[in-house]
């Protein structure tokens, strides 16, 4: 399983949107999703 495949389910099982991931990195949710569709890993 991929980082970013990881990052979504965890994120889902928990209910959390990717704004509040977002918050909570310090990161744009815009970073949160090229994580989850594999674009960007920095």
């Amino acid at each position: 399983m991929s980082l970013g495949s990881s990052l979504y389910h965890a994120r889902k099982k928990s209910g959390l949107s990717q704004e509040n991931v977002a918050e909570k990195l310090g990161v744009s949710r815009q970073t949160i999703s090229k994580w989850e569709t594999g674009g960007s890993l920095r």
